[in-house]
């Protein structure tokens, strides 16, 4: 029996091994699905910037007039705007810090502390599997197989215990 155990949890380790070298490839996806929106952020306000300057205006001047306006469409077209420049100012440190990034899985961490979700559900709804070549993909999925297969064996360890003290604890019956 205990053999069938461990190689259950080797079993185990090795799926966790192979879906966690996943995560680095997804956040290479992930990097280059934030790139292209930083580009179409970019060209969109960069369009709004020059037909605020042609107008005499700075862009928190064509913003706030687009916002204030008492046709209702272009207002709301001014608080689009106005999400716009926010959210490329998120989307401009999230890569900073993804270029910055100091350790081989620290890509990873920027990621999780704050992802953009319409770019992760994107990158999720497209994510093409691969297989880790890269020093990320190997240590991520050495971590997966390590906590998978050490945390099976710490639970079957356990399991193992606990039966032979339940064992151990019955009563003896002799026969009358």
């Amino acid at each position: 029996m205990f053999r069938v155990v461990r190689t259950l949890g080797l079993a185990f380790g090795l799926l966790a091994a192979v879906i966690a070298a996943q995560a680095p490839e997804f956040a290479q996806q992930y990097t280059q699905r934030l790139g292209g929106a930083l580009d179409e952020l970019r060209r969109s306000i960069a369009s709004l910037d020059a037909d605020a300057r042609a107008t005499g205006r700075s862009r928190d001047e064509a913003l706030a007039l687009l916002r204030t306006n008492p046709d209702a469409f272009i207002a709301r077209r001014g608080e689009s705007a106005r999400a716009d420049v926010e959210r490329l100012k998120r989307l401009e440190a999230q890569k900073l810090a993804l270029d910055t990034a100091a350790s081989p899985l620290g890509r990873l961490t920027v990621m999780a502390r704050d992802p953009d979700m319409d770019i992760a559900r994107a990158a999720y709804r497209d994510y093409q599997p691969a297989v880790p070549t890269t020093a990320d993909g190997l240590v991520a999925g050495l971590l997966g197989f390590l906590a998978a297969w050490g945390g099976w064996r710490v639970t079957s360890d356990v399991g193992r215990h606990l039966a032979r003290r339940r064992r151990r604890a019955r009563p003896q019956t002799t026969p009358v």
